[in-house]
């Protein structure tokens, strides 16, 4: 994978060079690079703020008292999670927050405590599919990092997205959640 994004960036900026020369490739190169920064400053102080509210949660045994909430949808997501149930509801948290950035380290940890429950070690499980395709649908019920991004580019009304993405993330979680069981049944049935 960092091969191909190597030789994406040498092709991008090769065509630059070519087409517009070295002097506009440069100034293209810098600007990116200052309106990134730019950009990562903006939303640090929201990406903080959320991410330690989810340390606080982690710290005070919230996530572990939503994790017994969420107890009965994750026993019917996960039959065979074993240990892995606050790890989950942290990921669910996470990105229910819209902090897809903090649901990593939840989802990471996750699939370690699922791989030790595994009978095939390195191979995923069915439990791992479904996390895998839940975190990827990302059922967002605040989406603080757009909102965030939004203010940041100067939206009259950065707030304006949260029911369509919200409408949009629980129709992609339906999916993703009746694909992965139908396709767990196909595969027991051979």
């Amino acid at each position: 994978m960092n091969s191909l994004f190597v030789i994406l960036l040498a092709v991008g900026i090769g065509l630059e060079t070519w087409l517009k020369g070295g002097d506009a490739t440069l100034a293209s190169l810098m600007g990116g690079a200052q309106d990134a920064v730019t950009l990562c400053l903006s939303l640090a102080g929201a990406y903080i703020f959320w991410m330690g509210l989810m340390g606080v949660l982690q710290k005070t045994g919230l996530l572990g008292k939503l994790s017994r909430a969420l107890r009965p949808a994750i026993a019917f997501l996960f039959p065979n999670a074993g240990e892995a149930g606050e790890e989950i509801a942290g990921n669910f948290a996470a990105n229910m927050l819209g902090m897809g950035n903090a649901a990593t380290p939840f989802g990471i940890a996750a699939m370690r405590k699922l791989n030790l429950n595994n009978p095939r070690p390195g191979v995923a499980t069915d439990e791992m599919c479904v996390l895998l395709a839940i975190n990827s649908a990302c059922l967002q019920i605040i989406p603080t990092g757009m909102i965030s991004l939004r203010a940041a580019f100067g939206s009259a009304a950065p707030a304006a997205v949260a029911t369509p993405i919200l409408l949009s993330s629980i129709c992609s979680t339906l999916v993703a959640v009746l694909l992965c069981r139908i396709l767990t049944h196909r595969r027991r049935a051979r």
